[in-house]
């Protein structure tokens, strides 16, 4: 297929690149890049292809794969004359759907979605997601929770059998500022590793949330019970949300190096 031929054409790409004194591709990184966003687009359109269907109602999450998911979206609306309506998880999820044309709407008006598509840092044999990379986790999970089908995209990178595999920048933890000190200290006191205040980029001081609020990034030791974590950490005051998702995806797509699509469910206890 041409997916494949673009496949082998990059894979052939990276290996030339390891070879001393080629000079006329890419560099390595730089391939395994083009490789990643490659795979990133084929989970995203596999994921709108086989859940997205006329008359539904769809959360859009956040993140550079949801991007992709988006331009599928909107070419099937345009293709198939679909009557789809958008619920964004964020201000880069809202500005998508403006600029594709897609119809847009909130949780006052759709409090029930048929399905929502979304990114993920990471994503263990169990489906356990950790999200909140883009800063998004709050709105994310609101959504994800209000979807009768929650699904998830993503590249080969973010697939682990245990978290903190391959995500090596922790759980992030939305805070009320006022509280990100003690919570920071009872996160780490009660569950080991450390809890960071997140600082921003292009911005002096810390990052500051759709809501207002700040990010903890819990750099977390070894292995935990997700589902009694993410409870206890909710339940310290001051917290807003955490980005352990627990229990609430039903299916994962996952773009691989090789041009294939990994479809994963949750395991039958």
């Amino acid at each position: 297929s041409f997916t494949s031929y673009r496949y082998q054409i990059l894979y052939f790409q990276c290996l030339l690149a390891l070879l001393p004194n080629y000079k006329h591709v890419c560099p390595f990184s730089q391939c395994a890049a083009n490789m990643a966003e490659e795979a990133k687009k084929l989970a995203a359109y596999a994921a709108v292809d086989n859940h997205v269907q006329n008359n539904q109602v769809v959360g859009v999450g956040s993140g550079s794969t949801i991007v992709y998911a988006v331009d599928r979206l909107a070419e099937r609306v345009r293709q198939e004359k679909l009557n789809i309506v958008c619920v964004p998880t964020s201000f880069q999820a809202r500005q998508l759907i403006l600029q594709h044309g897609l119809t847009l709407s909130d949780l006052d008006r759709h409090p029930e979605l048929d399905v929502a598509i979304d990114g993920a840092d990471e994503v263990d044999g169990d489906l356990t997601l950790i999200k909140g990379g883009g800063g998004c986790l709050t709105q994310e999970k609101i959504v994800a929770g209000c979807a009768k089908h929650f699904v998830v995209i993503a590249d080969y990178r973010k697939d682990s059998k245990a978290l903190g595999q391959q995500w090596k920048k922790g759980v992030p933890i939305e805070v009320i500022p006022m509280a990100y000190v003690p919570v920071s200290r009872m996160v780490a006191k009660r569950f080991g590793g450390e809890a960071n205040l997140r600082m921003a980029v292009n911005k002096a001081g810390p990052v500051v949330t759709d809501n207002s609020n700040f990010i903890l990034d819990w750099k977390f030791e070894h292995a935990q019970n997700w589902k009694e974590v993410n409870t206890a950490i909710k339940m310290i005051p001051g917290v807003v949300e955490t980005g352990l998702f627990v229990g609430m995806a039903e299916r994962a797509y996952f773009g691989m190096e090789d041009g294939s699509v990994q479809i994963r469910d949750p395991p039958v206890n």
